[in-house]
């Protein structure tokens, strides 16, 4: 397997870990600071987090799918299909 391929692998498991850990945003629960006037910052942090999430699951596709598990259908044929066709 290519060493870039494997560390961007390890990269992108380390980064959805890592925004498992900061999901919760005990930090701001007691802040009632407002962003732009309007915006409360809990609500700004997670307007932030989403976008690094979705980019996240976006890396996650890029270079963490497992592309064995869909072999099959480049092939053609279905190795796990059970039923076969009569001729």
């Amino acid at each position: 397997m290519n060493k870039k391929l494997l560390g961007a692998k390890e990269g992108v498991y380390i980064l959805l870990i890592l925004l498992f850990f900061v999901h919760q945003d005990f930090w701001f629960w007691d802040n009632g600071s407002l962003i732009m006037g309007f915006i409360p910052i809990g609500l700004m942090y997670h307007i932030g987090y989403s976008i690094v999430a979705a980019f996240a699951w976006f890396l996650a596709i890029k270079y963490a799918w497992p592309t064995h598990l869909e072999s099959f259908s480049e092939q053609g044929d279905d190795p796990t299909s059970t039923t076969s066709e009569v001729r």
